[in-house]
């Protein structure tokens, strides 16, 4: 989807200062050519004057709406928690900027799809989070599959296995990240999406996924274990395994492809080295992530507004992921 309008510079507003913002993204918008912060907004005042103050944004508002409404920003960024991403995606929407929102794009897919539809309707484009797929670690694994050494895939499996944090024992405050009313269920909404992202970025969008949960530690209230089967293009089957309460020394990242002629395994989030191994002969690459994790991604939206470019990750690709995820929970609690 592409704006009517281009851009010779775009003039950014960001609504939310958390803890993504502050060296995964934010820094990006003043470092990329053609791209300026300048200005934030916080439903917490007193935290957006800090952030502001500290990397010297001019504009600080203590009403997010005031950042859309602001005539010198040509677009904005979301980074709040996905509770508030569809309020403010609309809004956005509404006064015909474009938006940059943080993933998952919304708690549930149906909140996406409004999103989406708006969208449609205004002609304005929507960018998500997903910045995976412009990393140059998974650059390197999408071009080792399009010179298909490994031959036809056979199976795919990804196993994301944490410890619990020492918040979630907090429960009294437990952190928004398993507040279903904020995240949209538990710590799969906020680290799942990503796996499930990139697999559909290397290998097609969903046929059909199914899944099932559970709460096995019983810490907190939304699921903390999570298994899925999901069919891709071609009948290849991706099946997936999710816990967020393993033992710190059992803690795992890893999606492992297996081809008729050899083996392909990579990190999703620890940028291990990518292990390739056709017909026995093994190799290690090493693809170190940038400074700044966002930047590449948000390179490519800039590009996109500039007319030079186009951003993998929109508002239609996001919803395939969130619908994925709402497939994959149906059921559970």
């Amino acid at each position: 989807m592409m704006h009517k309008m281009k851009y010779e510079t775009i003039h950014w507003g960001m609504i939310g200062v958390g803890d993504v913002t502050r060296k995964k993204s934010a820094p990006s918008f003043n470092k990329i050519d053609h791209s300026e912060l300048v200005a934030v907004g916080s439903r917490t005042p007193a935290n957006a004057r800090k952030f502001a103050a500290k990397n010297r944004i001019n504009k600080c508002y203590d009403d997010p709406l005031q950042v859309i409404s602001d005539p010198d920003v040509d677009a904005v960024y979301i980074a709040t928690p996905p509770g508030a991403h569809a309020e403010y995606a609309l809004r956005v929407i509404e006064a015909g900027k474009p938006v940059y929102i943080e993933k998952p794009m919304a708690p549930t897919y149906q909140e996406c799809l409004v999103i989406n539809e708006a969208a449609a309707r205004n002609n304005v484009p929507v960018y998500v989070a997903y910045y995976r797929r412009s990393l140059a670690y998974f650059q390197k694994v999408k071009e080792i599959l399009a010179q298909e050494k490994l031959g036809r895939i056979l199976a795919l499996h990804t196993d994301q296995h944490f410890r619990a944090r020492p918040e979630d024992f907090n429960r009294a405050s437990p952190p928004w990240r398993v507040v279903p009313e904020i995240s949209g269920g538990g710590y799969f909404h906020d680290v799942g999406c990503h796996a499930l992202d990139i697999l559909f970025y290397l290998f097609g969008d969903p046929v059909s996924v199914t899944g099932s949960a559970a709460n096995l530690a019983g810490i907190y209230g939304p699921e903390d274990t999570v298994t899925a089967l999901v069919q891709l293009p071609g009948g290849l089957l991706l099946t997936g395994n999710w816990s967020f309460v393993v033992p710190e020394a059992h803690q795992r990242d890893r999606v492992y492809v297996t081809g008729e002629h050899g083996n392909l395994s990579f990190s999703v989030f620890s940028f291990e080295p990518i292990r390739l191994e056709i017909r026995g002969d093994a190799s290690l690459i090493s693809v170190e992530p940038p400074e700044h994790i966002q930047m590449p991604f948000i390179q490519t939206i800039v590009d996109e507004l500039t007319g030079k470019g186009t951003c993998p990750s929109t508002g239609i690709s996001a919803a395939a992921t969130s619908r994925a995820m709402d497939e994959i929970l149906e059921g559970h609690g």
